[in-house]
Parts: structure tokens; C-alpha cells; sequence
């Protein structure tokens, strides 16, 4: 073992409120694609602004079509040795939050508790009404758009996305207050 890994482990033993924080970097081992890197998603897409998105059919068409694209990669992707360790840290009592920049839910379905997990970016588990912010699965409006083209609705009329921030939207403050 490297030395670098033993001073790891040592640190991790002897922490007690360990604020864990991932990116793209956790989840490239489950099959989910960075957005920034060589290979990223941004290479081949370029992303759909918010005020675009709410205002253009077309924009909307877009962002339901890259969506689409990546739906099943992160379907059936799975927690991997990362994840876990994540959450055998917090079921030693050591972690204080896991915080996280990923949008693939896999903290979620390792284990990571709802009330320790915080994602920055929102998260692909959920499609969101802009209008009336009801949450429902996503599996449903992706096969609506595949069959159809046309970019799913709410009940309401408001339009839906995958509950993920997107640029130029005003991301919902995240207040959590984790007792020790």
C-alpha cells in the first residue's frame, strides 16, 4: 500500500465530521460521462440556457433531446466501490453531509441518507414543473418525447424538465442544518 493511501485511511479513522464533496470524477467509474472533460458531454452539445428553455419550443426540443441522449446511461448506472465507501463512512458516524456536483443520483441508491445528501445541481431521479414545482418519475415523459418529439407538460400547462439546474437558473438555496 502507497504511503499516501495509508495516511488516508489514518485520517479517515480518526475523522468525525468529515464533509465529503464529489464531482464527475465518483461516477466516471459507473459508466456516467463528465461534462468538462476530453470526452465530455459539452465536446458534442452545447447546453441549453434556462430563459431559452422557457421561453422557445425549440429550445425546449433541444434540452428534451440531450436529455433523452443521456436517459439511459444514467438509468441503469450503479454505485460503485466510491459510493460505498461514502456510505460505510456515514454509517461509522463519521460523515457530517456528502455534497455532491452530480446530477446521476448515485450517492442516493448507494445509501447516502436523504437528510446528509446535498446536489448542488439537482438530480436526473426527477422531472420538475416549472410552473407549479410538482416532482414526478422521469421514465414516462422520456418515452412521451421519444414517441412523440413534442416536449412533455404539466397537468398544469407548465412545462417540465429534468429536475436538474440548468445554466442561467436561479438554483433553490439548500439550507440543511446537520446536528452533531
Amino acid at each position: 500500500m502507497q504511503p499516501e493511501s495509508k495516511r488516508l485511511i489514518e485520517l479517515l479513522r480518526a475523522g468525525k465530521k468529515i464533509l465529503v464533496f464529489t464531482g464527475a470524477g465518483i461516477s466516471t467509474g459507473s459508466g456516467i460521462p463528465d461534462f468538462r472533460g476530453p470526452e465530455g458531454v459539452w465536446k458534442r452539445r452545447q447546453p441549453v440556457y434556462y430563459h431559452d428553455f422557457m421561453r422557445s419550443e425549440a429550445a425546449r426540443l433541444e434540452h428534451w433531446d440531450y436529455k433523452l441522449e443521456g436517459w439511459p446511461a444514467f438509468r441503469d448506472a450503479r454505485p460503485n466501490a466510491g459510493h460505498a465507501a461514502i456510505v460505510q463512512l456515514e454509517d461509522a458516524g463519521k460523515v457530517l453531509a456528502v455534497v455532491t456536483q452530480n446530477i446521476d443520483a448515485l450517492h442516493s441508491r448507494a445509501g447516502t441518507t436523504a437528510e446528509k445528501l446535498v446536489e448542488l445541481h439537482g438530480t436526473n431521479s426527477f422531472v420538475e414543473c416549472q410552473t407549479c414545482g410538482e416532482r414526478s418519475e422521469p421514465g414516462a415523459h422520456f418515452e412521451y418525447f421519444g414517441r412523440t418529439r413534442r416536449a412533455p407538460i404539466c397537468d398544469c400547462g407548465g412545462f417540465l424538465k429534468p429536475a436538474t439546474i440548468s445554466f442561467g437558473q436561479d438554483a433553490k438555496v439548500v439550507s440543511t442544518m446537520i446536528s452533531s
